[in-house]
Formats: structure tokens, C-alpha cells, sequence
């Protein structure tokens, strides 16, 4: 019997999407996103790459190999002041507490590589904006044109 040909629709849908996060040590990734970062592991070939997912957000931890150390990745929660709290009993390591910008009330989480993962709310109305950082550590702040301005170097 031959099988079917998917429709159009069904043959160009894109699925979910799934960061792959270069990893030195995939036992000691997978005991830190698990332990502390509350993800399960939805599956794992030994040595090589898992994924971990924490309700519909799925990482792939790919040991010594694909992608580089210090990835980002964006990801909603529904409060990111009550995240920051979870992640902080549980001893994660938090590059910056939850911090009011434009786009998202928001806190940046390292994992054992130093890839980040931001974790961002809906912005809080009536706090000031704060101050971004940026992937070396520098601090830039909204100036009142709009644009941002280097505030501090690390």
C-alpha cells in the first residue's frame, strides 16, 4: 500500500523548535537542569546529547560538540519574580536578578557552561526600567531618546 502524501499544509508546518546548548560534561548538565532548574530529561543517548524540557520548553544538550559555549535562549514564564525565587532556593546561578525592560520583566539564569537561559514575564508598568547586560558583562542603560547607552564595563 503506498503511503500517503501529506497535504501541503501538513508538508511545510514547522514543529517546535528545540536550542541545542554545547555542554562539557552531559551527566553534570543533566543533574544541574534537572536538580536545580526543575527540567526533566525526555530522553538521552549516553555521553552524547539529551533533551531536558520543563512544561513546553525542550533543550538539547549536546556534549563537546554542535553549537558553542555561551548560547542564549528566550523563554516565557508566567512570572519571572516567582521563577527567580524557585531557581534561587535551589541554588541555580543567576547572572542578573529580574530586571524591568520594555519587553519583559526578566532574569538571566547560567548553567554549568555558561550558556544563558532568559527567563522573562510580562514588563511590570509601574517599576523603572533597569539596567541590560550584555553578553560580556557590560551595562547598558535606555537613555531617554529611546536608544541605550554603555553604563558600565565588567
Amino acid at each position: 500500500m503506498a503511503k500517503a502524501r501529506a497535504s501541503d499544509a501538513d508538508a511545510t508546518r514547522f514543529g517546535g523548535v528545540n536550542p541545542i546548548f554545547r555542554v562539557g560534561d552531559l551527566a553534570a548538565s543533566l543533574d544541574y537542569y534537572v536538580r536545580i532548574l526543575g527540567f526533566k530529561i525526555e530522553w538521552e543517548f549516553t555521553g552524547v546529547i539529551a533533551c531536558v524540557s520543563r512544561d513546553r520548553v525542550g533543550i538539547f544538550l549536546s556534549q563537546g560538540d554542535q553549537g558553542n559555549p555561551g548560547s542564549w535562549v528566550w523563554i516565557g514564564v508566567g512570572d519571572a519574580e516567582r521563577v527567580h525565587e524557585e531557581l534561587t532556593r535551589k541554588g541555580a546561578r543567576i547572572r542578573q536578578p529580574p530586571t524591568n525592560f520594555p519587553w519583559a520583566l526578566e532574569l538571566q539564569v547560567l548553567d554549568l557552561d555558561g550558556n544563558v537561559l532568559r527567563l522573562g514575564s510580562e514588563p511590570m508598568k509601574d517599576r523603572p526600567l533597569g539596567e541590560w547586560l550584555d553578553m560580556r558583562g557590560d551595562r547598558w542603560r535606555r537613555n531617554r531618546e529611546g536608544s541605550w547607552t554603555r553604563v558600565g564595563m565588567s
